[in-house]
């Protein structure tokens, strides 16, 4: 039995055990660095001599405390019941019959009662077998622990190793339940909105980097990816270094923060308890920034006495950024907002934005754009300093290092056109329209649920002209990108005609694929909006590193055009430095400086 935090489940696990017809077992519990009372709950039952409790420290992930379980297992048969889920009175016995009678068999399950009333005679419908409906027999095989791979596919675990080893045969007995709950491990794995590498992170408190893959999400290896960051030594703290106190979360490349580090200031972090899968939490992978406790954090914020607050970035660490902003009156606070104050105001969080915008000793806004519809919205009150404008998630100025590729247009006379991440606005119409005029569209990473069937029907329409690929991280971005022609920012029609009244976020918004494209040296290519304010527009034509689309056929003349696309090559290069976030670190230490002068 691993638990985790299910002090208000265990009894009912415990309970059906007891109840079992089959009376010759014995039950290793093991407790993964439980954060609630689950001992105490526990404890009546160690009473029982069939019945062991194993504590560890730290969690240390599913794998782990499968793997201690078997070792201090005595059993030749090895059965599951997990915390949170139940078995009906005969589930043991007859599962034990079943290899009894099938020797050649490594396992047998039982069916499932689950998600209230449903069952299922053996795997439930889109997922592994559970834990809770198998018995094995013992093996030297072990579970796949969180240092090799953090997944939800049981299968990877293990179940593939087992079936190396001989049949999987079925009791046909619903014998017991896997419980539908929202703190289900796997429903955190699984990447979502609340759920993910990040979610995970938070929730089980893992300070390692991990490689991480959930079932319907990119495999991310953050131990390769950051190890140059996270083994080059620390930067001696400069004379006049500031102790920098991170609050919220970093959303996309957070490695740009170690700019600031190697500048000699000190970091600290404090993040948000809830974060969505994509905004990024410490403990951070690549190191080089000190935790703050969650637990108690007021104290030890007294006891570091960081020089300012750096709280940080989207919508979803505004309740938590308000929190520490509204109980920490004492210490100089800037806000930095990406994403996206019609967020707030769906979620109902707008009054802490405004709290936020106000009472805090600075802002930063990640647009021209959008601290002008900011301030017009939420005045500043009289005596600010002006907000500051910096993007909020430019990379760090080594994935820009790569070399680059031969484009393919060189090769087969086509243009080549890419989309990094989901296919913002590019509907099916548009997809033909493209196709027809002999542009390719090449689509990275991995489809899932709605996006599977978009991109199954765009190859159907433009079978020689849409490509997939997998995921492609920082460290090839020039390598793999720099191969197009261009690359698709978010493709919108913009209707504010000029009027920030009239802006949607789309107008305000400044991808995070932005830098992505000019770290590859690629022209970013979006609809051309003249004639409205449109953020990204702007960012691309004032140094006119841009492509516009107006027509399908006139935008293959103009991505063949060289005389037309080199010139905007050459000047892409000379700016492209100017979006990785390296190159504005002083300009935001020296207007971190001016907040805490100010409030002096």
């Amino acid at each position: 039995m691993p638990t985790w935090g299910h002090s208000h489940f265990v009894v009912r696990a415990l309970e059906s055990l007891l109840a079992q017809e089959l009376a010759d077992w014995e039950l290793v519990v093991v407790d993964d660095g439980s954060p609630d009372d689950t001992h105490a709950v526990l404890e009546p039952y160690l009473a029982d001599p069939r019945i062991h409790l194993e504590r560890l420290e730290q969690n240390e992930g599913l794998g782990a405390a499968l793997n201690r379980a078997l070792d201090l297992a005595r059993g030749e048969l090895i059965a599951y019941l997990p915390s949170d889920d139940v078995v009906y009175e005969e589930h043991l016995e007859t599962l034990a019959a079943r290899l009894e009678v099938e020797p050649e068999a490594v396992l047998a399950y039982s069916g499932v009662r689950h998600h209230g009333d449903r069952v299922s005679e053996g795997a439930i419908e889109g997922e592994a077998l559970q834990l809770v409906q198998v018995m094995h027999r013992r093996t030297a095989d072990r579970w796949v622990e969180r240092d090799e791979l953090t997944t939800d596919d049981l299968e990877r675990m293990l179940w593939s190793r087992l079936r190396a080893r001989g049949a999987f045969v079925a009791t046909g007995q619903v014998s017991c339940e896997w419980v539908d709950h929202p703190a289900q491990r796997h429903k955190v794995v699984r990447e979502g909105a609340y759920s993910g590498l990040n979610p995970y992170r938070s929730r089980y408190g893992v300070r390692r980097p991990l490689r991480f893959h959930s079932s319907v999400g990119n495999r991310t290896d953050e131990v390769e990816l950051y190890r140059s960051f996270r083994e080059r030594p620390e930067t001696p703290r400069a004379p006049d270094g500031l102790t920098i106190l991170l609050v919220g979360e970093l959303a996309w490349n957070p490695e740009r923060v170690l700019a600031l580090e190697e500048r000699g200031h000190r970091l600290l972090g404090l993040w948000t308890p809830e974060p969505w899968g994509f905004n990024t939490v410490g403990p951070l992978p690549f190191g080089h920034v000190e935790d703050v406790p969650r637990a108690g954090w007021e104290d030890a914020v007294r006891r570091l006495r960081p020089d300012v607050i750096y709280a940080q970035l989207n919508w979803q660490a505004v309740p938590f950024a308000h929190e520490v902003l509204t109980r920490s009156p004492d210490i100089p606070f800037v806000w930095h907002l990406k994403e996206s104050p019609f967020h707030c105001l769906g979620e109902g969080t707008w009054p802490r934005l405004v709290d936020l915008c106000t009472r805090s000793d600075g802002q930063i806004y990640t647009s021209e754009e959008l601290r002008g519809w900011m301030t017009a919205m939420i005045p500043s009150p009289n005596g600010h300093l002006p907000p500051l404008v910096l993007d909020g998630d430019l990379p760090k100025r080594e994935w820009f290092d790569g070399e680059p590729s031969a484009r393919l247009s060189k090769a087969d006379g086509d243009p080549h056109t890419f989309v990094p991440g989901r296919a913002m606005g590019l509907d099916l119409e548009l997809v033909d329209e493209l196709a027809r005029a002999g542009i390719h569209l090449h689509l990275y990473g991995e489809f899932t649920g709605e996006g599977v069937t978009w991109l199954q029907a765009a190859e159907r329409l433009a079978p020689r002209h849409v490509h997939r690929h997998g995921l492609v991280t920082q460290a090839d971005w020039v390598r793999e990108f720099s191969r197009y022609d261009a690359g698709w920012l978010h493709v919108f029609r913009s209707r504010n005609g000029g009027d920030l009244r009239r802006a949607t976020w789309d107008d305000l918004n400044v991808p995070a694929r932005l830098p992505t494209l000019m770290a590859a040296g690629v022209p970013p290519l979006q609809r051309d909006n003249a004639g409205s304010t449109v953020a990204m527009q702007r960012l691309v034509r004032e140094p006119g590193v841009g492509v516009f689309l107006r027509d399908a056929r006139e935008l293959r003349d103009e991505l063949l055009d060289k005389a037309h696309m080199e010139p905007l090559r050459h000047r892409l290069q000379e700016v492209r430095g100017q979006f990785t976030f390296d190159h504005h670190a002083d300009r935001l230490i020296d207007y971190l400086r001016l907040v805490i002068e100010a409030r002096a």
